[in-house]
């Protein structure tokens, strides 16, 4: 037995969240698996898998709620076979376990086979149809089902097989339900299936039997104790009935009654549903290390909390507090099979408690926005997309939850307009119109309108704020809100005094807290609101500064002018980023300094929210040693979580700092210094050599306080720019880490197959298939973000591996051929011509076989045919060289495949080509023909 697997999954970037059973397996059934693993010893294993889906491919947030069974939150009971026991025992098993054990009524029971498909050759899987039929289960409850309904793949490729399902109907009362299995029918619900992993799906489509059979079964507890219980809903068990009573305690709505639908007047049900699953699902992911963030798991964690405390207040009227006051009651539900639930009760308190009070002030503001522009609204319109995007983007609304909420009033979000404001904002983001270019409405200032704004004395933007914050407790930044004027608006290369609704524009303040774009960094993203108009929000999407002027770039939602009062916010979570990488760039500037020399300098930088990149001169190509200990070095400073010291400085003073870290640019007068680790005062000094020690830069960034919150930096990129100058680029934080764990799961995938291909394979196929896991590995290393040293070394081994892999493959295919050549020297014994049919796996292994019959006999011309299971027929020739200019062997060939409706080409001394099976014979006797002719 083991146990659960966290649901973050390790090493796989195409996952959000463990979302099966099999997650933890796959190595298993792939063959990939390191064959010295603790894993790969298993051959029987049983466990309950914590699963979560929601976000990517099985996303069953949005169901939640409305109906009685959906969760983003599910334990997926399993047992697995790999490659011991089969559907005999799988299905007797399950069937001891359900109808004796659980003692489950057998006429209740049905189950379902795959009942075939003849396109792919597959017939229809009657060895389980029969095992079920000798357990007992009668003729009328054992039912075929095709490809769709009864055939289990993993993905595009790989391991795959039939399943059979065993389904419960709730009604019974002697019934036969057999018409309402797999349709949907609420009565007749799947509980348990059982899948036959005894096909690979390859890269051309084809199904070729596995040399194991694997045995891969899942049933969701949720719909066992449903059964079990006589319920017909998954809430009305005692998985969720305590956290239900614990919510009616809390709250002041009227208690659950399972209602859906429009029996459920004013959704309280539905809330109390939503509030129930997810709560689940924030104590798993929460003690599993997905907290809710930015992006990717995060993100979605981030959704899941704010859609319940949005049911919380809105819909059961509960005070702040109660999401968090559920977390003892999922842990007495749960703690028992997951004990890492009951060590970490407080902090998933505290980080539910902290996210909760964040989103409370937003949800209440979103709310009003959203009342305030239905009140505008003409009758039968769609919700503007502008203000659903400020909501989305500003506050940090999830799209499903602005649908909810105007759904709730009966009316449709314009989805057209919305999408096409995502679009552009991705645009932008991967680097769109640029500053300056046609289509841009961030261009900085004309000259003209620039020479307007210093001749009519209006005053420099006061940006100082943007340096206000501060580490409050629990490690968290604070970021204050910064009240201003607006000074002028620009619109269309011109001053304007008034903007109207729906227009972008740039702003000009008396004072800002937002960073414009300079110095390597991206501007921040945030919005503003009027003064005592707290229910139109003008989001603000980028930030750029012109002769002193910061100009912010805006949506007006509703008419702006000159002389308006705002306050302004910025997105505290980019911002937050930002500042982590560019904190960071400073540590990878010393660290590339430490290992590489000083005479290591920096060419150019630019830093994200996503990633930092930065370019220096460098004599040569880094080395994999070389990133390692520049990683080494950044992870020491992380580790001892320096103080980050910023002060303005006059510029001649900062000049004389030795070891002073600057790029060649102007900079202004007084100059910001960030240094790590020492006081700016120690740093100025005279004779101080401090600054050759540790990283003191001239930069305007903003910048962590504290060096620790970095968590961890990866170099996922190197690559020489032109002779001299590299470019690195690197992550940091979650990402860092990610990247890690990726770089070290395919390290075990690499070392797993170097493994296998020092053991003796004597198959063709088995080799060709290890030669292809070479191709594959090869290109997921290439692509995928992990450290780069560690893809350097990876690529090193893969690319000795892959020749390996190639001349295995071509000394195999040449034994072979080898032996089929000599049985045919034999039956034909230096006949002029051998016209014949052989199996043969490729057309490379049939034209190493007429190569072969070429060599031993030069003055014989062979073509050879070989039919594939496919139905295709492959053809290979050769003509004597004596028999040339008469007989060529492109004509030959050209022939032979003309008359199986199929293509071929080559010259005149070899040849090859492929047709239909259905053309053979007479494909073999006008080879004959042809050849008779030449000769």
């Amino acid at each position: 037995r083991l146990p659960s697997a966290p649901v973050r999954p390790r090493g796989d970037p195409r996952l959000l969240f463990v979302n099966a059973g099999m997650n933890q397996f796959k190595p298993i059934f792939l063959g990939t698996v390191h064959p010295r693993s603790e894993l790969a010893q298993h051959r029987r294993v049983v466990n309950s898998q914590k699963c979560v889906r929601a976000g990517g491919k099985h996303n069953d947030l949005e169901d939640v709620g409305r109906d009685t069974y959906h969760h983003t939150f599910f334990e997926m009971l399993g047992n697995w076979s790999f490659g011991d026991y089969f559907k005999e025992e799988a299905c007797s098993m399950a069937w001891e376990l359900l109808t004796e054990v659980y003692e489950i009524p057998r006429d209740r029971l049905y189950v379902t086979y795959f009942g075939g498909e003849p396109s792919l050759g597959l017939s229809a899987d009657e060895e389980c149809r029969d095992v079920w039929l000798r357990l007992g289960v009668p003729a009328s409850h054992v039912l075929p089902f095709p490809l769709k309904d009864n055939f289990w793949e993993m993905g595009d490729t790989g391991p795959c097989g039939p399943c059979t399902e065993i389904h419960y109907d709730h009604v019974g009362g002697g019934r036969n339900a057999a018409t309402l299995v797999n349709q949907g029918s609420p009565d007749v619900v799947e509980i348990w299936n059982l899948v036959f992993m005894q096909y690979s799906r390859e890269v051309e489509g084809n199904l070729l039997p596995l040399p194991q059979h694997h045995v891969d079964t899942g049933m969701g507890l949720e719909r066992l104790v449903t059964v079990l219980q006589n319920k017909r809903s998954n809430y009305d068990t005692d998985l969720f009935t305590p956290i239900l009573d614990t919510i009616h305690k809390g709250c002041r709505a009227p208690r659950y009654q399972g209602l859906v639908g429009n029996a459920d007047v004013g959704r309280v049900n539905m809330a109390y549903r939503v509030v129930a699953d997810h709560v689940r699902t924030l104590c798993v992911c929460i003690t599993d290390g997905i907290y809710p963030g930015f992006s990717g798991a995060e993100l979605v964690l981030r959704r899941i909390l704010r859609r319940a405390v949005r049911f919380c207040s809105e819909v059961l009227q509960a005070p702040p507090g109660l999401l968090a006051s559920l977390v003892p009651t999922v842990v007495e539900v749960l703690g028992d099979a997951y004990p890492e639930l009951t060590r970490n009760a407080n902090q998933i308190k505290d980080i539910i408690n902290e996210n909760e009070a964040a989103f409370l002030s937003s949800l209440e503001r979103g709310r009003r926005i959203i009342e305030r522009t239905v009140q505008q609204m003409e009758p039968s319109t769609n919700f503007p997309a502008e203000v659903a995007w400020s909501l989305y983007g500003s506050l940090g609304f999830p799209l499903d939850l602005i649908d909810l909420m105007l759904e709730e009033k009966g009316i449709s979000l314009d989805s057209a307009a919305f999408n096409e404001l995502v679009l552009e904002d991705a645009k932008q983001k991967a680097g769109g119109p640029q500053a300056g270019q046609p289509g841009s409405t961030n261009a900085p200032l004309d000259v003209h309108s620039l020479a307007r704004l210093q001749g009519s004395k209006v005053p420099a933007t006061d940006d100082s704020p943007k340096y206000a914050y501060t580490l409050g407790q629990h490690g968290h930044y604070e970021f204050s809100p910064c009240q201003a004027t607006v000074l002028m608006l620009y619109r269309d290369q011109c001053l304007q005094k008034e903007v109207g609704a729906g227009q972008r524009c740039g702003v000009i303040l008396d004072r800002t807290n937002f960073y414009a774009q300079q110095g390597g960094q991206d501007s921040d993203r945030g919005y503003m609101i009027r003064l005592g108009q707290q229910d139109v929000l003008f989001p603000v999407e980028s930030v750029h500064l012109c002769g002193g002027y910061v100009i912010h770039e805006v949506t007006a939602v509703e008419t702006l002018r000159a002389g308006d009062q705002v306050q302004l916010f910025v997105d505290e979570a980019q911002r937050l980023a930002c500042m982590t990488n560019h904190t960071a760039t400073h540590l990878l500037n010393f660290a590339l300094r430490r290992v590489l020399g000083d005479s290591t300098e920096q060419r150019g930088s630019h830093v994200t929210a996503e990633r930092l990149r930065f370019d220096f001169d460098t004599k040569g190509h880094v080395t994999v040693e070389q990133l390692q200990q520049v990683e080494q070095v950044v992870q020491d400073l992380i580790q001892k979580n320096e103080v980050v010291h910023m002060a303005e400085v006059p510029l001649t003073l900062a000049r004389r700092v030795q070891g002073l870290r600057a790029v060649d640019e102007g900079y202004p007068d007084p100059v910001r210094i960030v240094s790590l680790g020492v006081p700016v005062e120690n740093v100025l000094t005279c004779d101080s050599k401090a600054a050759m020690q540790t990283s003191v830069e001239l930069c305007c960034g903003t910048h962590l306080l504290q060096t620790g919150s970095v968590e961890d930096l990866a170099i996922i990129s190197e690559r020489q720019l032109v002779k001299g100058i590299s470019r690195v680029i690197a992550v940091t934080g979650g990402r860092a880490k990610e990247a890690r764990e990726v770089g070290q799961c395919l390290a075990m995938e690499v070392d797993s197959v170097s493994l296998r291909m020092k053991q003796r394979i004597t198959s063709i196929p088995e080799m060709q298939n290890l030669s292809k896991e070479v191709g594959h590995l090869t290109k997921v290393v290439a692509s995928t973000a992990m450290p780069q040293w560690q893809r350097k070394e990876l690529q090193t081994i893969l690319k000795a591996l892959q020749r390996t892999a190639n001349t295995a493959v071509k000394k195999l295919e040449l034994q072979q051929a080898e032996k089929v050549a000599q049985i045919l020297l034999a039956k034909y014994c230096n006949q002029p011509v051998i016209i014949d049919t052989i199996p043969a796996d490729s057309l490379s292994i049939l034209m190493k076989v007429v190569n072969q019959l070429c060599d031993k006999s030069p003055g014989t011309s062979v073509l050879l045919l070989s039919p594939q299971a496919s139905g295709e027929v492959l053809c290979a020739c050769q003509v004597s060289k004596s028999c040339l200019p008469g007989f060529s062997a492109a004509d030959w060939a050209v022939a032979v495949c003309t008359q199986m409706e199929g293509k071929a080409g080559g010259s005149p001394i070899v040849a090859k080509g492929s047709g239909n099976a259905k053309g053979m014979q007479g494909a073999l006797t006008t080879a004959l023909e042809f050849a008779q002719s030449k000769l």
